[in-house]
This record gives C-alpha cells, structure tokens and sequence, in this order.
C-alpha cells in the first residue's frame, strides 16, 4: 500500500539523517584530535519495484558512511622533537604492546604523531600505541622489508647505555717560526730514536737533556676506546743543513700512556717539510713513515700489537688516528696555535632524541655524541578510505584498503616526515554546523511524512463508521 511505504520512508529518513547526525557529532567532538580524519553520512535512494501500474511505492533512503582517510590535514608547528607530522601518503606502524610481539598480534596503522618517551624509554602516542621501526645495526645499515612487520620492533630511545667514540681525527691550524729560533746549541747531533737525543726523550725528562729542546710544540687531546683522554705532542726542531725543513716527532705525555721499544713514548718521528710560500709540503714528508705518505697515527692495541702500542696495564683497542695538516704554515712570524680541533666524545648519556624528514630516530648523548637507533617506516595503501577505523585513531586493513606497503619515508610515494609539528584534524567546523542545520530540518521533514501519514490512515479507518 502506498501509504505503508511512505510510513517506512519517513522511518528509513529518520534512520539515515540520525546516522548523518551522529558523524557530525563524532566530527565536531575531535574538532581538536591530532589527525582525526572527518566521517560523512551520503545518502543514496532505495527503489522498489513498481507492482501496479499507476501506482508508486515509496523505497526510502539508506545511509552510507564514509571515512575520508586520505585527506590531509594541515600540518602544524608542535613543542617537542617527539611530535611527528606525515606530509603526503603514508601511516606510522603501531602496536598495542613494547616488547613480546608475535606474527598474530595485531598491528594498527596511524598518523597521530602525538608520541612522547614513556617511563621504559618506548615513543608511545597519546592512544598508548607504540611506534614501531627498523632497528639500526652497529654498522648503520637497516634491514628493511615492504611486508614482513616482523623486522619492526618498538623504538626504545634510552635503554641505549652511554656512547663513547675514540678520535679519529685531528685538525691542526698553527705556525713555526720561519726565522727557526733554535736552542743554544741547535741541531747538531740530534737523533730522533734515541731517548737520550730526541725531544721526546726532552719531553719525559727535561733536566737529563737540555740540548734537544723542541722550538715549537703542538700539543693535543685524544679519547681512548673507552672514553679516557691523552695527551700527544707534536714537537719541531729546525734542521740547520735543509731549509724548510724541520725535524719532527709525535710523543706521548706522560710516556707511560705508550710503549714504544723504550723511546719514551715516541709514536712517530721524521721530517716536516714546506714549501717555498710557506705551504706545508705533504710530499717531501716522511713524519708519518715515508715521503708522501697520508698524515695519520697508529697506536696498536695492549694486546699482541706492535710497537708503538698502549700501555697493557690499560687494556684499550687499536687506535687509528688520521692528522689534518693542511693549515698548517712556515711563515716569518712568532710560532704559535691558532687551534687543534680533534673529534672524538668522552662517556656520555641520552638527554634527547631527535627525528629526521627521512625518519631516522637518533638519540642525543650530553657528550654531543648522537647515535642512530632507529629507522620509521610509513605504511601506504592502495585506498586508504578503505581502511577501517579503530579506538584511538587508528585503522586495521580490509579488503576495499588493499594490502599495506611499508616504505622508507621519501620513497616510492611515501610522504615525508616533519619533527615537532602535528596533522590537524581535518574538521570544518563551519560546514559541520551547516551540516548539522540541515540534518535537523530533513530529520523533521521525515518526522512529518508519518505524521500526515498516520492521518491518512486515519481517514481511511474512519471510513467504516
């Protein structure tokens, strides 16, 4: 009868504008949730067949909710380092749980990039959800898959113990004298493998030989494999027979920090050449072992190595260390040290972390050290309005979704990383109350087709009397 089903599509209007109202009530409420993507109600015509001719039955309306995943909400500036913004495609991996993940337990895909270091040191957001990530390998390298989540794990930015990293190279910027401002007796004699006429043989006891004093002496620190400093000297003596030439060491001080066949901790010895325009000469060189030969100081491990090597007493590794001597000059001016830079960093602990755009994890130590620990992967979909939402504004795949990929952020259409900004929800708050005007009055309008329906029905009742 076609007063029964204009009745029933006043009832499915009811029904669809209700579910209409409720979507722009979960929009308004997260007007202010990091990332929330906006519901919307469409509404789409139910038809019946038409069993008699001249005659229409009503077939109502269904209401179909949509989610709009994929638009992208405005990103925003934020006040920590562990707030993370997606620009482009692409979703974090979560978990419910840090540690003890399985193949079965459930991931959860998100851009809520609201994370902060909980109590044990895992980013977790505001939803409780962990970030998960590729763990970086002592050699840097990552070990990545598109599909299998099982090599992600829940980034931990304290659990990391203290860095230390020995030096490995020093910048020298100075000058020697030029004019060779020598001791009383100058060079004659003078033998650099011999304690008793070398000036590291000075240098560990100055009042036993006082011929030998160096004219000029560099002096630097360095960090041992576990976080100890030494002090080397570089020491000169002007050759008297060859201009620009001088006579060179590098020792250590005190001796003791090296053992070097008993020539107070010599680690190396030999000539330092410049050229015409006071240039150093690497070429003509044989400091470091022979004529050209690149700046640099080995000093073997305590155990087994050779001479020159750290005392066993200190049980410390090999040390490489590379001398950048391109600054350093001959001129006719008073020698001096206008710096020695090496790098290298003592024991030192976590005080920060920070994200790249490529999203790298990295942690921050007070020695100025950082250290890499993790690599994020953002998650992408083929439709991901497909993609079926969960508490604390997440999703779970389905069928419509397509299956995950998970990328390096910047690659192959994955979106990019920002630290310390946020996604804004994508919520209009001036279209949601439009909205909202709109659904009441089509809410009362459907009211009012049962209502003259019933009075129709009325009527026809009352006809029998």
């Amino acid at each position: 009868m076609s007063i029964n089903s204009a009745m029933a599509a006043g009832v499915s209007g009811l029904i669809a504008n209700s579910s209409a109202l409720a979507a722009i009530s979960d929009n308004i409420a997260n007007v202010n949730t990091t990332a929330y993507k906006r519901n919307a109600v469409d509404f789409a015509n139910v038809v019946t067949s038409q069993a008699v001719k001249g005659r229409y039955s009503a077939g109502g309306v269904q209401a179909v909710t949509r989610t709009y995943v994929a638009q992208q909400g405005l990103i925003q500036t934020a006040s920590s380092p562990t707030d993370l913004g997606i620009s482009g495609d692409g979703f974090f991996v979560v978990t419910d749980k840090s540690s003890g993940l399985t193949a079965s337990d459930p991931r959860k895909f998100t851009r809520s990039g609201s994370f902060s270091v909980d109590a044990d040191g895992f980013l977790v957001n505001d939803a409780k959800l962990y970030l998960q990530g590729w763990p970086v390998a002592n050699d840097g390298t990552v070990d990545t898959s598109p599909s299998d989540l099982s090599k992600m794990s829940a980034i931990n930015v304290k659990n990391l113990g203290s860095a230390v990293r020995a030096t490995s190279n020093v910048v020298i910027n100075a000058n020697v004298d030029q004019r060779g401002i020598t001791g009383s007796v100058g060079d004659t004699g003078y033998v650099a493998t011999a304690a008793s006429t070398s000036m590291a043989g000075y240098a560990d006891n100055p009042q036993g030989n006082t011929v030998y004093k160096p004219d000029f002496t560099i002096e630097m620190n360095v960090i041992d494999s576990v976080g100890d400093t030494h002090k080397l000297a570089m020491s000169f003596l002007k050759d008297s027979t060859a201009p620009n030439t001088w006579h060179a060491e590098v020792y250590a001080v005190p001796a003791s920090d090296v053992v070097a066949n008993g020539n107070s901790g010599q680690l190396a010895s030999g000539s330092v050449v410049f050229n015409s325009d006071g240039t150093f000469d690497k070429t003509n060189t044989t400091l470091f072992g022979g004529a050209g030969n690149t700046p640099s100081l080995t000093i073997d491990s305590s155990t087994g190595g050779v001479a020159p090597a750290w005392a066993a007493s200190k049980g410390l590794a090999s040390s490489t260390i590379a001398l950048d001597l391109s600054k350093l000059s001959q001129y006719a001016s008073v020698s001096s040290v206008k710096s020695v830079n090496p790098d290298g960093a003592q024991v030192g602990n976590v005080v920060g972390v920070e994200v790249d755009e490529s999203g790298v994890v990295s942690a921050i130590f007070d020695n100025s050290e950082i250290r890499k620990i993790a690599q994020i992967g953002l998650a992408t979909f083929p439709n991901p309005d497909g993609l079926k939402p969960v508490s604390g504004n997440a999703y779970q795949p389905t069928i419509p979704s397509g299956d995950f990929s998970v990328k390096q952020p910047k690659v192959a259409g994955a979106g990019q990383i920002a630290s310390s900004t946020l996604e804004a929800s994508t919520v209009d708050l001036s279209a949601e109350f439009t909205g909202l005007i709109s659904t009441q009055k089509a809410y009362s309008a459907s009211s009012k087709i049962i209502t003259t329906a019933d009075q129709m029905l009325e009527e026809l009742i009352s006809i029998k009397r």
